[in-house]
């Protein structure tokens, strides 16, 4: 059986990918970065939730001291009753980045040659780090330095597209997480609630 190394968080569109490559007999390692964000308990709840219930559960990894003193509002929570929270507010700098290069030395230390992630082509919150662009660019860096390829199936995708194949795949949409600016409750008016929403009303389902 093919095996490989998924990013997971607990949202929709890692969930998705889980379930595609679940579903195709692929041996699923997901992992699960904590990097301090102020919602990483209910992700970390959840993605063990959502995830396919005879997939293997997933490793939970701290990287939490590199941010520390972020300013980003993922890291430290608004009050979102009295201040405004702006997209740039939410960036940090360099984290895709480290979840990439962390993923494919976990996956080469345990012989896993192949990583997915769940990243759409977004440019909300500054996500340069989230574009179709800075994924192709990774690939042509990470061909030089290792046998690890990634993957990211929806790299030119929208979201609405991943919600459709996830109600193919009988992912359990309602449960996954991803708000942006509240750890516990979707708050609805950060970027990635605002899309969320916008997809589900695209593909009828809301």
């Amino acid at each position: 059986m093919k095996a490989a190394l998924l990013l997971a968080s607990g949202g929709l569109d890692s969930t998705t990918v889980a379930y595609q490559l679940f579903s195709k007999g692929v041996d699923v390692v997901p992992v699960f970065f904590d990097y301090g964000q102020h919602c990483v308990e209910t992700e970390w709840s959840r993605v063990n939730e959502v995830l396919p219930p005879t997939m293997r559960r997933p490793a939970r990894y701290d990287i939490s001291d590199v941010f520390r003193d972020s300013p980003s509002r993922l890291i430290r929570e608004a009050d979102l009753w009295n201040e405004v929270v702006k997209d740039d507010d939410l960036y940090i700098p360099y984290r895709t980045m480290l979840f990439f290069a962390a993923a494919a030395a976990r996956a080469q230390t345990v012989g896993i040659l192949d990583v997915y992630t769940g990243f759409i082509n977004s440019n909300h919150a500054k996500e340069i780090d989230c574009t179709a662009a800075f994924m192709n660019n990774l690939d042509a860096l990470t061909t030089s330095i290792g046998p690890v390829r990634f993957h990211s199936p929806f790299r030119y995708a929208t979201k609405a597209d991943v919600v459709r194949a996830a109600v193919d795949l009988g992912v359990p949409i309602g449960r996954t997480y991803s708000c942006q600016a509240s750890a516990k409750f979707p708050c609805g008016a950060c970027p990635n609630c605002v899309e969320r929403l916008k997809a589900l009303k695209l593909a009828e389902l809301v």
